[in-house]
């Protein structure tokens, strides 16, 4: 039957040319494209491992705001004072005044190559109380590393780090760059374990999933194919502008996460387009390759583009870090469609039947099909799918009492989400770290030999005479919090003076209690006719929250129009990218509410292994948010396929929505369980962030997948019925001459031809 809405008819002229000519051309050419496909992947892999010798580190800050341009002013007025290292010597028998402990210390100190350390303060040279513990038994040092950029100090750190032993004394070292080395090891050592674990999972879940050997494979096949070809247009970047190191797991978690559920759509495709084939020969496995490109591969095209889309919406940041991760998981997120979509099909056209090699005891004695999706040709005519499968049921079971089902499941996520609302943020410091690192260990030391945490900020002050520094020094000193305000260093530069002010105070840097003191500081004017600049650790923290938060907004912008624009182009509707939108919004929230609950609050710590730092780091939600929102278009896309697909067979919206439940949950709940699998190998990781990361998307994606797309979904679209595929009259008219559906190609027992499918020459 052919769909009554004037808006929505079906002809044959507007099927989705592109993917059905390229599927002509792999179902053809299937050993040509899949020879040329791999010997692209060799090239890529080979040049791709050199990517790790050209990333940056760090990049957390926005070069446009005061904390930076404080540093970098200060680093070219007074080089070697930023605090780098704070290593401590101590010794349970000699006091810091012993000749022997002494000269421990600036034997070693002295000792250090000049190239790699631009200074070093010492208790003996400056005589300043603080550097010594209340009992005389550990000092402190000072540590400024040479360079200019982060890199330079990062290679400067990796070259000393081994030469900061004093003989004969306990040597603890930490500091920013002790604790970002750290991080960069853990970092390592955790990607490493956690893909050791979730690929295993994820094979032996696929031969549950697929039943077959050779099945099983190809998502792992498709995962390694988009993370090593990532590797190498990430390589590519770099010969343009600095990508972060941290964009390494970006590209892990999506290239393989998102390749298992490409791999998984066009193979479970292919597989029912064989299975309904009446033979296995050349020309069948050729017609189910046509079929699974102009259906599911149409379906991951749009899919790529999505969530390719949403994650370009951190290039609008300034951090280099949030650039680096968009452009990691741009990187993977394109290559594992392309792999999708050239050499997946192509394998499985030289494959053709062979893909049931190895197959599974429950599948033996029948022919590969897949109960929960079938196509809808095969029972066409018939209320048996659409009635009696078990996700159909619960689709019916909602669409009966969607009012109910909407208001109870909305209410719940929302509370989940609640506890977001009081979030507070911060940045990273030695807490992300394991109790066991390095690092850790002596800020821990640090804070029980010396007296506690504390907090500082540089000040440069430039244009202000003796007077006016005194006077505004004595202001900084007044200022709620601050223990101590001095002038530490003055030179004329210029014409201009430039005097550089610290102040201290009590507490950990990234607390609320110190941003406040920053917003304090800045409150203070400087003497007429001069200016200040404020930065330290908690400045560059508040002025990266401002940051994000300025941002944020454009980004929001950016991906609901791109949201908007596919998804139109997809469904021809502009009521449900709203719809979709909206959803995923409320999905998000809800695990990001989980997130504050367990790593702000500090719930379920002892059992997660990890401390709570009172706070979340403000550039995590940024990132989970650009991946979830393209991880949740992921399944809606396929989701809204199917039902799309039964709309402009019936034009029965009720049925449309449980054929597309019925037909898509199998897929969707097998993608979401592997992709949980992948993502929460990262849950495992000793980083407080990471762990956040991978809980956090954990909770979205199964939310995401199960109450969302089986219940959420139902419910909304039964409340708005026709209304669904609403568009107004010009672009309903653009879309029936342009747009894509994912069954566009009748078949012969509806009383049209079916398709031609070319012949090999």
């Amino acid at each position: 039957m052919v769909s009554c809405n004037p808006w929505l008819r079906i002809v044959v002229e507007r099927e989705v040319v592109g993917m059905r000519t390229w599927g002509q051309f792999v179902a053809r050419r299937s050993w040509a494209v899949l020879l040329g496909g791999l010997a692209v992947v060799l090239v890529a892999a080979a040049y791709g491992i050199g990517v790790f010798g050209n990333l940056s580190n760090g990049g957390f800050d926005d070069p446009a705001t005061d904390s930076a341009r404080e540093l970098a002013l200060e680093q070219a007025t007074f080089p070697g004072r930023e605090t780098d290292l704070v290593v401590i010597y101590s010794s349970p028998t000699l006091t810091v005044q012993d000749p022997a402990f002494q000269r421990a210390v600036t034997d070693t100190i002295s000792a250090l190559p000049a190239k790699d350390v631009a200074g070093a303060v010492t208790w003996y040279a400056s005589q300043s109380p603080g550097l010594v513990s209340a009992d005389d038994h550990a000092t402190r040092v000072i540590v400024t590393l040479a360079g200019d950029t982060q890199d330079a100090k990062s290679d400067n750190w990796e070259a000393v780090k081994g030469e900061l032993d004093a003989p004969g004394l306990s040597t603890s070292i930490g500091g920013p760059w002790a604790v970002f080395g750290d991080v960069n090891e853990q970092v390592s050592k955790d990607i490493a374990r956690a893909e050791s674990i979730s690929l295993p999972i994820v094979f032996l879940l696929s031969l549950l999933i697929f039943g077959s050997l050779v099945s099983a494979l190809m998502p792992t096949l498709v995962g390694g194919i988009a993370v090593m070809g990532a590797f190498a247009v990430v390589r590519l970047i770099t010969g343009v502008t600095d990508v972060s190191i941290f964009s390494i797991n970006v590209i892990t978690l999506l290239g393989m996460g998102l390749a298992i559920d490409y791999a998984l759509f066009v193979v479970s495709r292919f597989r029912e387009e064989l299975a309904l084939a009446p033979d296995t020969s050349r020309d069948s496995v050729r017609a189910a390759i046509v079929r699974t490109m102009t259906t599911a591969g149409r379906t991951v095209l749009f899919s790529g583009l999505i969530v390719a889309a949403s994650l370009a919406s951190l290039l609008l940041f300034p951090q280099n870090f949030l650039r680096s991760m968009g452009y990691g998981g741009m990187a993977a997120v394109l290559v594992a469609m392309v792999a999708a979509l050239t050499v997946l099909p192509a394998l499985l056209g030289v494959l053709g039947p062979r893909i049931e090699f190895g197959r599974m005891p429950w599948r033996r004695g029948s022919r590969a099909r897949l109960a929960d999706a079938r196509t809808p040709d095969a029972l066409h005519g018939t209320d048996h799918e659409v009635v009696h499968g078990a996700w159909a049921r619960v689709a019916h079971s909602v669409m009966r009492r969607p009012v109910v089902y909407l208001v109870v499941i909305v209410v719940g996520l929302l509370a989940l989400g609640s506890p977001f609302a009081g979030a507070r943020w911060g940045s990273v410091d030695e807490r992300v770290l394991p109790v066991s690192s390095p690092s850790r260990q002596a800020a821990d030391l640090q804070a029980d030999l010396f007296g506690g945490e504390s907090a500082s900020a540089s000040i440069m002050l430039r244009g202000a005479d003796e007077a006016g520094v005194a006077a505004y020094v004595t202001e900084l000193g007044d200022v709620d919090g601050v223990v101590t305000a001095q002038a530490v260093d003055s030179t004329v530069v210029a014409g201009d003076r430039l005097t550089l002010v610290q102040a201290t105070w009590q507490g950990n840097s990234q607390t609320t209690a110190s941003q406040d003191v920053v917003v304090g500081l800045r409150a203070v004017e400087p003497p007429a006719g001069s200016t200040a600049l404020v930065g330290g650790p908690t400045a560059d923290a508040v002025d990266l929250i401002d940051s994000i938060g300025a941002h944020l907004p454009w980004m929001a912008l950016m991906v609901a129009l791109v949201m908007l624009v596919l998804l139109f182009v997809a469904f021809g509707s502009v009521v449900l990218p709203l719809k979709a939108i909206v959803m995923n919004a409320v999905s998000i929230v809800a695990s990001f509410g989980v997130v504050t609950w367990i790593f702000q609050e500090g719930h379920l710590a002892g059992l997660l292994g990890f401390t709570s730092p009172g706070y979340l780091d403000v550039t995590q939600p940024i990132l989970m948010l650009a991946i979830l929102f393209g991880l949740s278009m992921d399944y809606e896309v396929f989701l809204l396929s199917r039902v799309r697909e039964e709309w402009d067979r019936t034009g029965d919206n009720t049925r449309a929505v449980a054929a597309g439940v019925q037909r898509s949950g199998r897929i969707i709940t097998s993608a979401a369980l592997l992709l949980a699998v992948v993502i929460g190998g990262f849950a495992t990781s000793g980083i407080v962030f990471l762990k956040m990361i991978g809980i956090g998307m954990l909770v979205a994606v199964l939310l995401d997948a199960t109450v969302v797309r089986a219940l959420l979904v139902p419910a909304t679209m039964r409340l708005l019925g026709r209304a669904n595929w609403y568009a107004p009259g010009p672009l309903a008219r653009w879309w029936d001459r342009h747009g894509h559906r994912e069954e566009a190609l009748p078949t012969p027992s509806h009383g049209l031809p079916a398709p031609e499918l070319a012949t090999a020459p």
